[in-house]
């Protein structure tokens, strides 16, 4: 995704999350603070959730084999071997708010030492 294509998507992310607290709001005049900020952060992880998978759909190292073609070197980072891209895998993970994410990465294998990971980023 382009970074103003990103930048659209995340200002309309906050511009929902702002209307559905101050719907909320509305809706239960006569609450706590701390129920106003369970239910904001309630709402918060799931725009959060969506801002951490778009930043790390960003990563040059998202796609290992574009990367290597365009000349940037991918080591391994326990043995420093230039590892090997075994193709986009998709990779489901929970944040700390328990919102689930999906991340497209390449998942690669070092020749040198055998490990396998997704590399970060």
């Amino acid at each position: 995704m382009r970074t103003d294509e990103l930048e659209e998507r995340w200002r309309e992310l906050t511009t929902d999350l702002a209307r559905s607290i101050r719907d909320w709001r509305v809706a239960h005049p006569r609450t706590t603070l701390r129920e106003i900020e369970t239910a904001l952060d309630e709402r918060w992880a799931v725009v959060r959730a969506r801002l951490l998978e778009d930043s790390a759909g960003t990563s040059p190292l998202g796609d290992v084999q574009a990367a290597q073609a365009a000349g940037v070197p991918v080591p391994c980072p326990s043995c420093g071997q230039m590892v090997k891209d075994q193709g986009q895998h998709t990779r489901q993970l929970t944040t700390q708010g328990a919102q689930t994410l999906s991340l497209e990465r390449s998942y690669v294998v070092c020749p040198g030492c055998g490990a396998g990971l997704f590399p970060p980023g």
